[in-house]
């Protein structure tokens, strides 16, 4: 399809990563062709050329800095705070917040991370792991200091991480529950999870 010079101008490398997202999104990266995206901004194929290299670079694109933003909320999230069970509250607060949020880029990235080429692949799962080992060291530390009971805190830390990237499944911002309403319901059933037992006697 042909666009008007106005439609034209209104394409950029920004808007061409948005209608890739919600694409993969809804189809997949596998299912989802660059005509379709091309069609989407109302531009020609061969168009999309003037905005990105190819189809992974937008993959790539999308699910790197999805995972880096993933990592420095965790980040935020926890620094200053001396309270190891306030730290995991919140950690999970800001997951299941960015789940709630940013669902398109949420389900692009915990279904078609495996088609993403090296080296971008490594980044990713690297920082995947990283978040991980954090949130299992908050629960080791709580445990030692008896604010959190539980067996295995590397399965309890999948536990959260899993409950939290389920909100993207889910969640409608039109339903009867703000995004913020349900982080702060998930942060409480992180602790449960985590065995939180309240301050040691």
């Amino acid at each position: 399809m042909s666009a008007a010079p106005g439609d034209r101008a209104a394409v950029t490398p920004a808007a061409v990563r948005d209608a890739a997202t919600t694409l993969f999104a809804e189809k997949g990266y596998h299912g989802t062709a660059l005509s379709e995206v091309a069609a989407r901004l109302r531009i020609r194929t061969p168009s999309l050329y003037n905005h990105m290299s190819s189809k992974q670079e937008l993959l790539a694109e999308i699910v790197l800095t999805t995972s880096q933003e993933v990592w420095a909320e965790f980040e935020a999230a926890v620094d200053g705070r001396d309270d190891v069970v306030s730290r995991l509250r919140e950690a999970a607060r800001v997951y299941a917040l960015r789940h709630a949020t940013h669902r398109r880029e949420a389900l692009i990235v915990n279904r078609d991370v495996a088609s993403l080429d090296e080296p971008v692949l490594s980044q990713v799962l690297e920082l995947r792991r990283r978040h991980e080992r954090a949130v299992r060291d908050l629960i080791a530390e709580g445990a030692d200091r008896g604010v959190l009971v539980v067996e295995t805190p590397r399965v309890a830390s999948f536990g959260v991480l899993e409950m939290c990237v389920s909100v993207a499944r889910w969640f409608s911002p039109g339903g009867p529950l703000t995004a913020e309403q349900v982080a702060e319901q998930y942060s409480e059933f992180a602790l449960r999870v985590a065995g939180h037992v309240g301050a040691p006697t």
